[in-house]
Parts: C-alpha cells; sequence; structure tokens
C-alpha cells in the first residue's frame, strides 16, 4: 500500500514539473521526470535538478540529449544482467544434466562390475540369460540416458549460442547513437584510444576531424526540432558516406562530430575534410511533410594530427582549436592545425 501511495505521489510531481518546464507530456519525457522526482538516478537527479530549478521551457533536444546520456547506459545494465542471467541459468542447467549422466555412469559400471562377478561362477543357463538380460537392459537404459543428454546439450549449446548473439548486439547497441545511429561518445572515445595504440606501434599517422553544424540552432527554432534531428542525420549520413572501413564517424554530441582518419597525414585528412564540408553543402534539406526545400547545411570542420607526445586529450584540443578557428573565420570552412602554426609564426 505504501509503495503504491509513493508511486502515485511521485507520478503527481513528474506530471507537475513537466508542466512548470513546458515539457510534453510523452512516456519517454515522464520516464525522466519520474526517475529525477524519485532520486533513483543520481546523475538525472543532478542534471535535470539544474534545469527544471530554472523554472523555464525545457527544450525537445535537451530532453533526448538527456535520455541518451543517462537511460542508455541504464538500459544497456539492464539488458547485459538479463543476458547474463540467461546465460548462467543454462550452464546451471548444463552441469546438472553432467552431474547426474555422471551418477548413471558410476551405476552403469557397478551394474557392470556385479555382473562380472557373477559371471565367474557356475550358473546354470536359466541364470546366465538373466545375467545377460540385466547387462542388455541396463546397458540399453544407458545408451537411453546418454542419447538424451546428447539432445540437452545440443539445446543448451544452441541456447548459449543465441544468447552469445543478444549479448553481442546489446553491446553494439551501447556503441551506437539512437538518433542518427553511427558510432557514440563512448565508441569514439574507445576507437581514438585504440587508433593512438595502433600508431604508436606502427609509426602510421593517425589524423581528428571536429566537425559543427554551422546555425543549427537557427534550423530548430525556425522549423522545429524535427527538423533539427533530420539535419543531424543527414550530416552523419554525409560522414559515413566519405570514410573508409578503418575510420570512424561518431557523433561526439549535439550538433558536433568527430571522424577518426587511420593510416591518414594532416594533408590528406584536410582534403578529405574539405570534400565532407562540400558533399554537405550540396545536399538540400526537404521538409518531409510538404516537399519543401528548406535550404542548404554547411559545416565548420577543424583538422589535427597525432604527435609523438600525444594523448587522447591533447589530439582531441588540437582539432578543437581549429574548429574554433573554422568557425570564428566564417563558417563552412576547414582550418588544419597548420594554419594555426602559420599564424602564430606571422603574428611573431
Amino acid at each position: 500500500m505504501y509503495r503504491q501511495e509513493r508511486e502515485q505521489a511521485l507520478a503527481k510531481t513528474a506530471i507537475g514539473l513537466m508542466g512548470e518546464c513546458d515539457v510534453a507530456p510523452t512516456p519517454e519525457n515522464f520516464e525522466l521526470f519520474y526517475l529525477y522526482a524519485s532520486g533513483d538516478n543520481t546523475e538525472i537527479a543532478r542534471l535535470l535538478g539544474e534545469l527544471v530549478s530554472r523554472r523555464k521551457p525545457i527544450a525537445p533536444p535537451v530532453l533526448r540529449e538527456l535520455r541518451a546520456r543517462c537511460l542508455s547506459h541504464e538500459r544497456t545494465q539492464a539488458a547485459m544482467e538479463d543476458v547474463g542471467k540467461g546465460i548462467a541459468e543454462t550452464l546451471d542447467a548444463v552441469l546438472g544434466k553432467l552431474e547426474a549422466a555422471g551418477k548413471d555412469a558410476k551405476d552403469y559400471g557397478r551394474a557392470l562390475s556385479a555382473a562380472s562377478g557373477e559371471l565367474g561362477d557356475d550358473h546354470s543357463p536359466a541364470t546366465l540369460r538373466r545375467l545377460m538380460d540385466g547387462l542388455i537392459g541396463a546397458t540399453r537404459a544407458m545408451e537411453t540416458r546418454t542419447q538424451t543428454l546428447e539432445g540437452e546439450l545440443q539445446r543448451s549449446s544452441e541456447q548459449v549460442a543465441e544468447l552469445k548473439v543478444q549479448l553481442e548486439d546489446v553491446r553494439k547497441e551501447s556503441r551506437l547513437d539512437p538518433l542518427t545511429n553511427i558510432p557514440n561518445r563512448k565508441a569514439f572515445d574507445s576507437e581514438l584510444q585504440a587508433a593512438i595504440a595502433d600508431a604508436v606501434a606502427s609509426g602510421a599517422p593517425v589524423a581528428l576531424l571536429m566537425c559543427d553544424i554551422d546555425h543549427f540552432k537557427r534550423f530548430n527554432d525556425t522549423w522545429g526540432h524535427q527538423t533539427g534531428d533530420q539535419v543531424l542525420r543527414l550530416v552523419a549520413n554525409c560522414l559515413s558516406e566519405n570514410v573508409k572501413g578503418r575510420d570512424t564517424a561518431a557523433r561526439y554530441g549535439g550538433e558536433e562530430f568527430a571522424v577518426i582518419l587511420r593510416q591518414t597525414a594532416l594533408g590528406d585528412a584536410v582534403h578529405l575534410a574539405d570534400q565532407i564540408r562540400a558533399n554537405v553543402e550540396g545536399k538540400k534539406l526537404v521538409k518531409k511533410s510538404t516537399g519543401d526545400v528548406l535550404g542548404t547545411i554547411t559545416i565548420s570542420i577543424g583538422v589535427a594530427q597525432l604527435n609523438a607526445s600525444d594523448h587522447a586529450e591533447l589530439l582531441v584540443q588540437r582539432a578543437d582549436a581549429c574548429l574554433y578557428r573554422a568557425k570564428h573565420g566564417g563558417r563552412n570552412r576547414v582550418v588544419g592545425e597548420h594554419e594555426l602554426a602559420e599564424a602564430a609564426s606571422d603574428a611573431a
């Protein structure tokens, strides 16, 4: 009874807060505000608490980012736990079957030993027939149990294989951005570390592109957040289309993307970045509901190359500095870190 009353109170609180923040009463939004009201998710309590305290409308993209940041990991963990529980239960069942099979084998061994002992004595034909019938019966019973065990183990093996597939699906899902369906920040961090490790081992160059959609807020404010989502997906598709299999295009956060280019020097990376920039600019944004052309999209890109003494954070910082220069230099352009070096030299 207490739990039900508490849940009703939390639900009322969540709905009230959604009204105060001008948030649409969708199930996804309710989940966020309910978790905030309950305090069960500390990250939501902290981040959403900051937004709620302002008592201002909370935009849908902010809520989507909050869900992706705070709930995707939680759901992945829950899915991983379900799969792990399934594997544990299957293994327990297999161990139980093997234990039973061991007991059956011991019983069969004792039956054989007893029969062999009796065969050593003088027996009438009827007694020998009885002994042989007993051995045949025990052997057939053992054969049946063995066949049953084989079938059960085969089914268990199939269950484990299916669970492994589910586990791999969960792992892949945890590394994808749900909106654009390209690798997320978590996957980017992991891939960048791997690319740097490979570069250190092989001596091959690694370049990083940091990309930002120009005037993205204007798209959201003018055409709505659904159009903003369409813009994000369009840019993500352009990035994916222009990278090779060993490279990684990822959503870094908000309207910012990143591309890891393995075995690529700075000059080639700048050339590819400009190719991507031109490709995005050449796309026409069309409103799906009406077919109206809403305009073109442009992006700014900063490019940096891994140095011998670099770690991931330094490489990202330099590429980000180049992106900043591109944004403040007129947007819709590419700036490589060699341009920053030349500008510093000219200033000196």
